[in-house]
This record gives C-alpha cells, sequence and structure tokens, in this order.
C-alpha cells in the first residue's frame, strides 16, 4: 500500500503518483516493456496490492485460468453492449478475460485493473481504501458464481475450490453420533500459540473436544446430559486448498487489535490423509503442494500485500540469483571490481549514498520515482526522516548538485556526470531500452566486468525453482529458500494456496502463454502490441531529439577576449533539432548540407554565451561517437567555424581562457555633465561617475580573457607602465553607496608589482568586479588620496537629488490614488542640506505659495505599499532625517513635527480601519493624561471615563497605558505609533479575576461544618451555589464541584489572602473554618483537580496564576501545610479475598529527600504497621480503568558518569502528583496479587465496547475524553465493508 494507507509506516510510503508535473516532450511516457522475468505485473491504483495478489494467484491456477477461457461470447455477451439496458453481459468475467489475456499476452511491464474494479461497481475512492484479501477472495467468487448463472461455467468454482468437512459429536454412554456436514471456500487456522501449520490442523481435525463438567451435552436417544466428545474431519478435498491464516487478533485487556508475528512454519507439500474421514485412498490423493504464498506486510491497520507464486507452466524466465550462478574465483573478482567501481558509503553523507545507488544500477541510472525507496532499503530510512530537515526535498538536493548529478530522459531519471548510462550496459530493463537507448558502442573501460558473467555457464536450474515475487507493477525471480524467510515477522505469509500432486499440466501448455487462450483474445493482444510498439517508436524518437543552438563564424568577431555578433550582419545563431543517438560525424554532415557555400575544414565547439561574450571550451573531434555519449545535451551551444581563427584573429578555447567582464574606473573632468543632468540622464554610470560640475570617477566595461594577465590588461588599456591598477577594497562598495547618499569615500587596495605577471583567474577576479585606473598626476587632485597600498577616492556629496510630489489632499496617512492629480519635480539636494529647504525649493517650482497663501505643508515618506510615512523634521539634514539622495518625498498639506515632538495617529473606542485614523502632534515630554486629554480636546470629547491603549501586533486593541504620569518618551511611544482612545477608567493594575468552586462532599460537609443549628441541611447546597455535573474528581469518590462565585484580586495578594477573600463570598457565608489553614485550594484544568496551591506567603504571580483561572476550595478536619514536596495521594487498602478496597485515606508523602518507590512503601508500611516489603503498591488510572504496579526498581549505573540513577516516582513513568490513588495490597493475608475491581472491568468493557463503535464510523458515546485517552494515539480510517455489485442473471 502507499500513501496514508500504510498508516504504520506513513513516512516510508511512496506514492505511486510522485512524479506528478514531470513534463514529456511528446505527452504521456508510454508504458515499459515487460522485465526479464518475461511476466508482466498489475498497477496499483492506490490501494488495490490485495486484489493484485489475488489477481496474480489466479492467472497462476492454470485450470481457473482455462476454465475462464473457455466461456465463449455467446454465453457471456460483449463488453460493446453492456450499455444497453436490453442486453444481459456478463461483465465481471469478460473483464477477467480480458485481464488474463493483457497479462499473458501484451508486452507491457504492467496492467490495469480499471476495467476490472469499474465492473465491481466500485467507485474512484474504492481503489484507495484497504481491505482483506481472504475477505475478497470470497466476494469474488460468489461474484463470480452469480454472474456465471445459466452458462456452462457456472460449477467450475465449486469443482476447483469447495471442499466439505464434517462436525460429529459421540455420546460416551450410548455411542450416538450427531454429524452436521458443512461447505468451506478456504480454511481459517489458527496461528496464535502454534508453531506450524500441521499444529493449527492437529487441533482442528484430529484433537477432540470434551463436554463434561458442567458443560454437558443433551443426547438425543438418551434424551439427558452426558459426556460427549466433539471432532471435525475432512468429507471432501478440492482440487486446490486454500489457507488463511488468522494472524490479526484483538488485545481485550489492551482494548486494540494486534497482529501475530511469532514463527508459524508451512510445509512445501503436505499430507492430508490424518484429518480426513476416509483415508483408504492413495497418498496422492490427499497429497498437495503450495503453489502461492500472499504475504502481509505492516500492522493490523494498514499495510502492503505481494504474492509468492510458483509459476507452474513455466511461462515466465526465472533466473536464479546472480551471486549464486558464478564460481568463487568470481564471486571475489566481482567484489573487487566493485570495490574499485563504488564509491564508499557514507551513511550520514546523502551525497556518496546517491552516488552509490546510481553507480551500483546496471544502467548507470535511477528512476526519480524510484530513488526514495531504493534509498530506504539502502539504509533503512527514508529521505524525509534522515535528510529533509537538512537539505530539503530530494528534487531539490540533486539540483543543488548539478556538478555531480544529470537528469536524463526529459527529467525522468538521474544519472551521475561522470558515469553517463550506456545502452550496451549489461541488459538493461525494458523501460531502460525505452528511454535511454543509444546506439553508440559500449566504452571499452566497461567491458570487462560484463564479461565475467557472460563467459560463464550458469548451473542447470534446479527442479521446481519457478518462484516469483510479483509485487503490484514489479516481478523478481526468487528461491525457493526464500519462502522460509514469510514464516514470521512483520512481513509474514498471510493466505496459502495449494495444488493437488495429481494435477498434472499438458506439455503443449508449458512456455505457451497462448495456451487455451480464446483466438479473439490473441488478436486484441497482437493489436495493443502493435499500438504500444509504435507508441515507444515515437516516443523514442521524440524523447531523444536534442535542441541545439548553433552559432556560425562570419557572423562573429573577436572582442575584449569574447567573440562578439557583428552589428551589420545577420543573426549567426540558428536551432536545429538533432537526435542525440546519432554520431558527431552525422551532425557535422547535417550542418554542411545547411550551410552550401562553406568551404574548408569545420570545427564543432561547445560554446557558452557569458556576460563578457561568446566563449568557446571543447572541440568535437570522434566523429564516430554519438551526440549522448559526447555529452551533448538539449539547448547546447555549438560554434562553427575552422578550428583556427574567427576573422583572421585566433581564438583561445578552453575553461582556463573563459572571459571576465569587469568594470573599469578611470578618472573623470566632466565639462558636459551639467547638461546632462539637465537632459535628466538618469543612468547608473552618470549618478555613480561624476560628481556636479566636478571631478569624479568614470565607469566602462571591459572583458578580458581570463588567462591574460594584469600587465597585459594594463596594455589593452593603453595606460603606461607607471599607472596603478587598484581593486575595490573589501567592504568599499558598501562606503561608496554610503557616500552616494550624502557624500563619503571609498577605499582601493593597489596591485604590487609582483601581480602584474598573474592572471586574472589567478587573482580570482570574476565578473562585475571594479578595476579603477590611476597614473600618477591623479594624485594631484584632492579626490585620490594613497596610503600605502590602499588608495582613498573621495567624493562630494553636492551632486544629488531628491524627487519631491505633491499630493493636495491627504488623509488619515493615504494619499489620493489619482496619479493625475500628482505633481513631480526635482530639487537638487545634498546629504548636509535642511529638509526645510528642501521643501521651500519645492514649494517655489510648485508654485503652491501663489495658489493658497498662507497654507502649511509637510514632507512625508512613502513605505512599499505606497503608504504614506509620518512627516519628517524639517529641522533636521537629508541624512541625519534618514532620508536617501535619489529618493521621492511627498509634500501634503499639514504640520510637521519639530524634534522633540511626535506624530502620532489615534482612534477612538475601536482598532482603527485604512483611512479612519486621525493624527495629532505631541511633545514627546508629555504625560500619558495630557496626550490623552488633548485627544479627546481634538474629537471634541468630554468626561474622565477614557483611557489610552496601545495596539498589539496584529493590529488589535492591546494592553492599556497604565501609568498616566509617565511621558511618552519614557513608555517609549515612537514617532507614528497609533493609540486606541478606550471608553471605561483605567483597570487596577495587576489585577486577577478567578472563578471559585467549592469541592462539594454531602457526607463531608455535614461531619466537616455544618455545626450551627441555621446550616444547610444534609446534602444541601449553601445559597448562592452553582451544580455542575462532572465525572468522577481524580481520587476516585463521589464528590462534586460547585461554582459559589468569582473574585478580584492583586497578583501580588498572597495564598492567605486569597483564603481570606474566598470565605466574604456569599455563597460561603454559613461555612465555618476555624482559620484559613483549615481549607485547602485546588487549581482545576479541564474541570479536574490538577494541583494544590501551597506556600501560605506565596504571592499568586509566584503561583503563576492568570486571570480567568478556575480555582476550588475543600474545607478540611485539621489545620494543613502541605511543603513544595509534600504529595497528597488518596490510598486505598485491598479487602483480603476481596476484588474491591477499604474506603480511600488521605496521605501526605514528604519526597523531598527521597522520591523513590521504597520511600512510598516505608511511609504507608508506617502508617499501616507492616513490613515495607509484604507491601504491594499500583497506581490507578481512571481513565483507562487500569492499575500500574509500582514494583521496586534496581538502580542502574549511568557507564559514562559512574553515578546510580536516581529513581523517583515523580517522574517517569508514574508521574505522581497530588490526587493521585494508591492502591495497597498486603501479601501477608492476601495472595491476590491483582488489582482490578468489578468497576474497572465494567468500565474496560464500556472502553471496548466505545472503541468498537469508534471503529465502526459510529458516534463515540460516554465519556469521549476518557476513550481519547485509552484508544488509538492515531486517528484510523474508518472502515468501508466490501462489496461487489452483480447483475441478475438467473
Amino acid at each position: 500500500m502507499f500513501g496514508n494507507l500504510f498508516e504504520e509506516e506513513e513516512e516510508e510510503g511512496f506514492s505511486s503518483t510522485s512524479s506528478k508535473g514531470r513534463v514529456s516532450k511528446m505527452g504521456d511516457e508510454p508504458p515499459p516493456r515487460r522485465g526479464r522475468s518475461n511476466l508482466c505485473g498489475i498497477k496499483n491504483q492506490g490501494g488495490t496490492c490485495y486484489l493484485n495478489s489475488l489477481l496474480q494467484t489466479l492467472l497462476f491456477t492454470p485450470e481457473f485460468r482455462e476454465e475462464l477461457f473457455s466461456l465463449v461470447p455467446d454465453e457471456l455477451g460483449s463488453l460493446e453492449d453492456k450499455d444497453k439496458p436490453e442486453a444481459k453481459v456478463r461483465v465481471i468475467p469478460l473483464e477477467l478475460q480480458r485481464l488474463f489475456a493483457h497479462l499473458l499476452l501484451v508486452d507491457q511491464q504492467s496492467a490495469s485493473t480499471a476495467g476490472l474494479t469499474d465492473s465491481f461497481g466500485w467507485n474512484s475512492s474504492e481503489g484507495t481504501n484497504q481491505h482483506d484479501v481472504q475477505e475478497l477472495n470470497r466476494i469474488l467468487f460468489s461474484a463470480l458464481e452469480h454472474s456465471l448463472v445459466g452458462t456452462s461455467g457456472s460449477t467450475f468454482i465449486h469443482r476447483l475450490y469447495h471442499g466439505t468437512i464434517v462436525n460429529s459429536i459421540v455420546c460416551k454412554e450410548c455411542g450416538n453420533v450427531s454429524q452436521r456436514q458443512e461447505d468451506f471456500l478456504d480454511l481459517t487456522v489458527c496461528v496464535c500459540g502454534l508453531p506450524s501449520l500441521e499444529d493449527a490442523l492437529w487441533n482442528m481435525f484430529v484433537a477432540e473436544e470434551l463436554f463434561e463438567g458442567n458443560n454437558l451435552y443433551r443426547c438425543a436417544q438418551c434424551d439427558r446430559l452426558v459426556t460427549a466428545a466433539k471432532s471435525a474431519k475432512l468429507r471432501k478435498l478440492p482440487p486446490f486448498m486454500t489457507m488463511s491464516l488468522l494472524r490479526f487478533s484483538f488485545d481485550f485487556a489492551k482494548c486494540e487489535r494486534y497482529k501475530e508475528t511469532g514463527r508459524y512454519s508451512f510445509p512445501l507439500t503436505i499430507n492430508l490423509r490424518p484429518f480426513c474421514e476416509q483415508a483408504d485412498g492413495d497418498d496422492s490423493d490427499y497429497s498437495y503442494e503450495l503453489f502461492s504464498v500472499i504475504i502481509h506486510k505492516g500492522g493490523c491497520y494498514g499495510g502492503h500485500y505481494h504474492v509468492y507464486i510458483k509459476d507452474v507452466d513455466k511461462l515466465g524466465r526465472w533466473e536464479p540469483p546472480e551471486e549464486d550462478c558464478k564460481p568463487k574465483t568470481q564471486k571475489k573478482a566481482k567484489v573487487e571490481f566493485k570495490e574499485v567501481l563504488e564509491p564508499k558509503l557514507h551513511e550520514d553523507d546523502p551525497l556518496s549514498i546517491v552516488t552509490t545507488i546510481i553507480a551500483q544500477e546496471s544502467s548507470k541510472s535511477v528512476l526519480l520515482d524510484q530513488l526514495g525507496q531504493k534509498l530506504l532499503d539502502k539504509i533503512g530510512s527514508s529521505w524525509n526522516k534522515k535528510f529533509r530537515k537538512q537539505y530539503g526535498p530530494i528534487c531539490k538536493f540533486l539540483q543543488s548538485h548539478n556538478d555531480v548529478f544529470m537528469m536524463v530522459s526529459n527529467g525522468t531519471r538521474v544519472a551521475l556526470k561522470a558515469n553517463p548510462p550506456s545502452p550496451a550496459t549489461e541488459l538493461p530493463s525494458p523501460a531502460e531500452l525505452t528511454s535511454n537507448s543509444d546506439p553508440s558502442p559500449a566504452p571499452v573501460s566497461g567491458a570487462s566486468e560484463p564479461q565475467l558473467s557472460l563467459n560463464q555457464k550458469p548451473e542447470p536450474e534446479p527442479e521446481g525453482s519457478h518462484w516469483f515475487d510479483l509485487n503490484d507493477s514489479t516481478v523478481t525471480s526468487i528461491r525457493e529458500s526464500d519462502i522460509e524467510k514469510q514464516f514470521q515477522g512483520k512481513e509474514s505469509a498471510y493466505m496459502l494456496f495449494y495444488r493437488k500432486t495429481q494435477l498434472h499440466r499438458p506439455s503443449e501448455a508449458l512456455t505457451n502463454p497462448q495456451y487455451k487462450v480464446p483466438s479473439h483474445l490473441i488478436q486484441m493482444a497482437q493489436e495493443e502490441n502493435i499500438r504500444l510498439q509504435q507508441m515507444r517508436e515515437e516516443f523514442e524518437a521524440t524523447n531523444n531529439t536534442l535542441e541545439l543552438r548553433l552559432h556560425l563564424a562570419p557572423s562573429y568577431r573577436l572582442e575584449n577576449g569574447a567573440l562578439q555578433p557583428v552589428r551589420n550582419k545577420p543573426s549567426g545563431s540558428t536551432a536545429l533539432s538533432f537526435d542525440r543517438r546519432k554520431t558527431v560525424g552525422d551532425l557535422r554532415l547535417a550542418i554542411y548540407q545547411m550551410q552550401e557555400f562553406w568551404e574548408g575544414d569545420m570545427a564543432l565547439t561547445v560554446a557558452k554565451s557569458l556576460p563578457a561574450g561568446l566563449h568557446l571550451y571543447s572541440t568535437l573531434t570522434d566523429d564516430s561517437v554519438s551526440l549522448y555519449s559526447a555529452g551533448i545535451c538539449t539547448n547546447t551551444e555549438l560554434f562553427v567555424w575552422n578550428g583556427r581563427e574567427v576573422c583572421g584573429a585566433s581564438v583561445l578555447t578552453g575553461a582556463e581562457w573563459e572571459p571576465v567582464l569587469l568594470t573599469v574606473v578611470r578618472p573623470f573632468l566632466g565639462d558636459d555633465v551639467d547638461k546632462e543632468v539637465e537632459e535628466d540622464v538618469e543612468s547608473e554610470e552618470n549618478r555613480k561617475g561624476f560628481e556636479n560640475g566636478g571631478p569624479g570617477l568614470k565607469r566602462e566595461a571591459r572583458g578580458f580573457a581570463g588567462g591574460v594577465t594584469l600587465g597585459e590588461v594594463r596594455d589593452s588599456l593603453g595606460e603606461p607602465k607607471e599607472s596603478l591598477l587598484c581593486q575595490e577594497h573589501k567592504g568599499g562598495k558598501k562606503r561608496e553607496e554610503e557616500a552616494g547618499e550624502g557624500g563619503g569615500s571609498s577605499g582601493w587596495r593597489v596591485f604590487p608589482p609582483d601581480d602584474m605577471q598573474r592572471t586574472l583567474k589567478e587573482l580570482s577576479l570574476k565578473d562585475g568586479d571594479a578595476l579603477l585606473v590611476l597614473e600618477p598626476q591623479s594624485f594631484d587632485s584632492s579626490i585620490f588620496t594613497r596610503n600605502g597600498d590602499v588608495v582613498t577616492v573621495t567624493t562630494p556629496s553636492d551632486c544629488r537629488w531628491l524627487q519631491v510630489e505633491f499630493r493636495p489632499i491627504a488623509k488619515g496617512g493615504e494619499g489620493n490614488k489619482e496619479e493625475e492629480n500628482f505633481k513631480k519635480i526635482k530639487v537638487p539636494a545634498t546629504g548636509n542640506m535642511l529638509l526645510s529647504e528642501v521643501k521651500l525649493r519645492a514649494i517655489e517650482e510648485l508654485q503652491l505659495g501663489d495658489q493658497t497663501p498662507g497654507a502649511e505643508y509637510c514632507l512625508r515618506q512613502s513605505d512599499c505599499t505606497g503608504k504614506l510615512l509620518p512627516p519628517v523634521c524639517e529641522e533636521s539634514s537629508v541624512r541625519d532625517a534618514g532620508v536617501r539622495l535619489m529618493t521621492t518625498l511627498t509634500l501634503c498639506p499639514g504640520t510637521s513635527p519639530k524634534a522633540s515632538q511626535l506624530f502620532l495617529h489615534f482612534t477612538v473606542g475601536a482598532a482603527p480601519s485604512a483611512g479612519m485614523e486621525m493624527d495629532i502632534i505631541v511633545e514627546k515630554t508629555s504625560t500619558v493624561k495630557e496626550c490623552l486629554k488633548t485627544m479627546l480636546d481634538a474629537v471634541g470629547l468630554d468626561g474622565t471615563c477614557w483611557h489610552l491603549r496601545r495596539l498589539d501586533w496584529c493590529e488589535e486593541v492591546g494592553e492599556p497605558l497604565m501609568d498616566e504620569d509617565a511621558s511618552l518618551s519614557e513608555l517609549k511611544i515612537s514617532n507614528g505609533e497609533t493609540l486606541v482612545v478606550t471608553e471605561g477608567n483605567l483597570p487596577s493594575k495587576g489585577f486577577l479575576k478567578i472563578s471559585i468552586w467549592l469541592y462539594w462532599h454531602p457526607k463531608n460537609m455535614e461531619r466537616d461544618f455544618n455545626h450551627t443549628e441555621n446550616g444547610p441541611a444534609d446534602g444541601q447546597m449553601p445559597a448562592g451555589t452553582t451544580h455542575n455535573q462532572l465525572p468522577p474528581l481524580c481520587n476516585g469518590n463521589a464528590a462534586e464541584l460547585r461554582r459559589v462565585g468569582q473574585i478580584e484580586i492583586s497578583d501580588e495578594a498572597t495564598l492567605e489572602d486569597l483564603k481570606t477573600q474566598v470565605l466574604t463570598l456569599p455563597a460561603l457565608q454559613e461555612v465555618c473554618v476555624p482559620t484559613t489553614g483549615f481549607m485547602r485550594v485546588w487549581q482545576l484544568e479541564g474541570q479536574k483537580l490538577a494541583r494544590i496551591l501551597r506556600g501560605p506567603q506565596a504571592t499568586l504571580r509566584k503561583m503563576k496564576l492568570t486571570s480567568g483561572a478556575d480555582l476550588c476550595v475543600q474545607t478540611l478536619l485539621k489545620e494543613e501545610d502541605l511543603g513544595p514536596k509534600d504529595v497528597l495521594l488518596y490510598v486505598k487498602m485491598g479487602i483480603p479475598g476481596e476484588r474491591s478496597y477499604y474506603p480511600s485515606e488521605e496521605l501526605v508523602w514528604n519526597a523531598t529527600h527521597d522520591s523513590s518507590p521504597w520511600s512510598l512503601r516505608t511511609c504507608l508500611a508506617a502508617r499501616y504497621g507492616l513490613s515495607p516489603d509484604s507491601l504491594l503498591l499500583a497506581k490507578h488510572q481512571p481513565d483507562k480503568h487500569i492499575w500500574e504496579e509500582i514494583s521496586n526498581w534496581t538502580q542502574q549505573v549511568s557507564k559514562k558518569k559512574k553515578k546510580k540513577k536516581t529513581e523517583s516516582l515523580l517522574g517517569t513513568p508514574f508521574h505522581l502528583k497530588d490526587g493521585d490513588t494508591i492502591g495497597v495490597k498486603n501479601l501477608l493475608i492476601d495472595n491476590n496479587r491483582n488489582f482490578i475491581t468489578l468497576e474497572d472491568e465494567q468500565g474496560q468493557q464500556r472502553l471496548r465496547e466505545e472503541a468498537e463503535e469508534r471503529r465502526k464510523g459510529g458516534q463515540a458515546a460516554g465519556a469521549g475524553e476518557s476513550l481519547k485517552k485509552a484508544g488509538q494515539t492515531k486517528s484510523r480510517k474508518p472502515e468501508v465493508a466490501l462489496s461487489i455489485s452483480v447483475g441478475e442473471f438467473r
């Protein structure tokens, strides 16, 4: 099974749709041919492995197959007429015939069961549901029998599989025998507690069951209860005996299903004479041989089926394992050969593992779908579990290592670049022949290894060894001895199929898949094979087509170390589609035919387009090599030339001459810079290259061959030898950008003279690196300063600008979105210019002073979404305000804040919505109260019942500003923050609202505090309380929790203050306790007592109580002060000889110094006056109705620290806490070590019933929480009944 069907190994599952989204050049890939076994598998529809296993078993039952094929169309009808209402078409046997013919005759790796399952009446979801194969066996045979009513094959199921059992009861007094006969389709044999199939059959058909004692039998002849013996025998044996192993059972103690995985053997041949009623025939009449084993892998809630089948007719090609056929010398040679070729496997290195997996494949490639499963088989763990967290998905890992791996077959397979797949590898699979065919000869280096197995003749095939493992689409040969591996374990035999040894096959049936197949089905299979062959040929041709890009030499010239296209000539780039299986010579000939006017030699060189231009690498010289073997793939660029020169210039090829595109920077005196600025030339070179009318830097992109020296670069630039070449210092680019914001400097490192003889590759220069060229006289300017080997370039900052955009309306921080109303201008600015000056220049150029005299404006920045930010302080400079030059500011109506002020948004009553905030400017030193008054005045509100709140991280109304006298700066309220004016008084600081419950026990109430005449009567509640029905509390007593009210108390209050305030609740006025020490306070979690609050002087904050907590008050008969490690337990002493306990008693166990089981046992022994060794303890779990025995643990010694570990009952696995119930048994007078009571058994029975209802898809009843804890921790899919729809043919 796949995906979530294999729930117990869910993360190990691999879906057959993992290659979803894979694109092929011509649609879907045709199905691959049959594998080496020459047998056809069956596709899994998602969860139909149980169906596939049974169908393969029936196919390899020749007698069943031939009976099915003997049914002619005149009896069954035609599938073409199945939709006609008046036609009686027996769809199920017709589809089964077609499927069997497909499996036998069509050259395809796997067949589909979609047509058959459609005939069953199954919908698409039924194919993903898991069912039992034994159940399917019975339902399918029943459906076939109903479908074949009135035909010649109506009884063939009965003849082949039905047997008879006779049950006998013999009276021991009169000898009267009572018999009852029953038919069987398969025998269900017990597995639990038995070692073999023979023992199970002995218990079923030889051993007698006696009716005696209280279980007597009423004899019809004696007419009274008598002693009798019951037995069963096989009366009629069918030709085929099916045994179903009862491996799934139900554990009533744990209330769950489980699978028997113990060893259970079964013979290859079995004689059933001892189990038959009549045993006077020949041995051959009772002898059976095993021919099919359906295997289940997984647990009782999910798994996977596959089948071991004996090929009786020898239809498949059985091959023994490779290692079994070779002599020891060749095995040794094979091992040595693998050690040389295969990389060493490191299980923590995914690169090593994947490389090893691919290298071990005979085709030197692996299907991408199967790579995960092969990795799981190799290391025993899936990719998701072991590597996904660190390396990501496996596809992403392969892409990130494209220097090691290459994708072939349109991305369907992965191979190693160092060892690409070759079609000449030893006997590739049909799928690999289809997708990776290449007619080129095999490499000589790899020829020695296949010869080791080809030159050696295999051993004679052993008799009876035609066994195959049919696992959905996969079919592999196995040895007969492999069946013993399925005797036990999580993967073990589930159904056994035996055939009588008397059934012999005719010689013409052997190795003949067409034997007794109807002619119309043979013709159908032949037509399908022709269609598949055409599909494969078309796909192979299309899949092996490469898209190449040809560059013709006449259209290129060599410039700056790279090939550049000639501008005045047409494009020299041509697209060409070519078969990768053809040779380099074929490609050369094809190009010759395309270029009719080509003269002279023609060289084909692999090229690559780089930032500097086109560069040439390796030349294809061997015309006999295929393009695939030459490493040519789709989108490869090829340069067509004479192999020597381009336009008279010699071209240097290879990776060492790969060109580098450098940015050459020179000093620049720009006389026409102002003109360029005025013309709004905004190129990056102009913005960074020169200053406003002054000296600056000019940048130019130039390409150079990677193998030239730095001195040659200087010469090609036309610079004198005295010139200095400088490389931009690390971090210089960042400083230059900062300088661009408002002026600054950048650092350059001078190349020493020795570097002039080193190449660009040796200097690690790469595309985009800057190279500063300075002549000696450049240092006369104040721009360039040299200090040792570092040159500092100082650039002025008065050449920058700011763009100002005018928005006539600004409301709520959002500008008008109609861009036609915006006016944009550019204002020259520097980093030191004040923003007020920028605003004045913008107002002047926009002529706003004439339009609206006296109006106030402010400058605002925008975020990435276009939302306006708070106004900038105009008293600051551009640099100090954090405004970047060459960015946009928005000019809006409004007032800008001063340096000592804050610009705040606020709203009244609720969280602000877009465009509904109001703005206010206040001093940073203003208090919260003053800020609130200013906001209230701005909106015209009066009164004192208001307070301010901040917004939380999700833009909701958050915590209030508690200190009204604190300043805004002290509260770290920042510019542009939004505050909410909330109605109501400011809440008290640190106050908690806590719900109070009363621990109500009717018997204890009268005894504990019902002392006055006016007190409540027995069983009555104090006034003002609320009754709440709850499950039994943690101690199991019949107490209830009743709500008595709510208190508001400071989190700085102590526990004693809490108790005092609780007693003031009206509902507890009649409760009388001497002091607060006579009260116990519990904290509730999920309406259950969780922990006791202890420490009278401990504050509620220290106890981590929060507002909204639930507390429960319990009155005591004596004063109590529990320590931090005191545990309150409820102790029950078992009644000797009975399955019940005395009433529970409270025990305070001091676990401060010792929390071991011995400490608790000593404490209880002192309480009861017994010896600690005579006590047996157990902890009760009321949710599961079970008891966990607390044994004397042996102390373990840590190997590393050499210290004894301290066993603590406060930790795992018991986790004793307040309120737990401890059962005690006195072994001196009570021999019963079982703590389970009748109430516990009844509770467990309820859990089992609820579990069964839950698993059947019904609604859970009763205590749902108890079931959730006692049942499965992992939700299971509801089981769906298996059914097959059959028409009416009677």
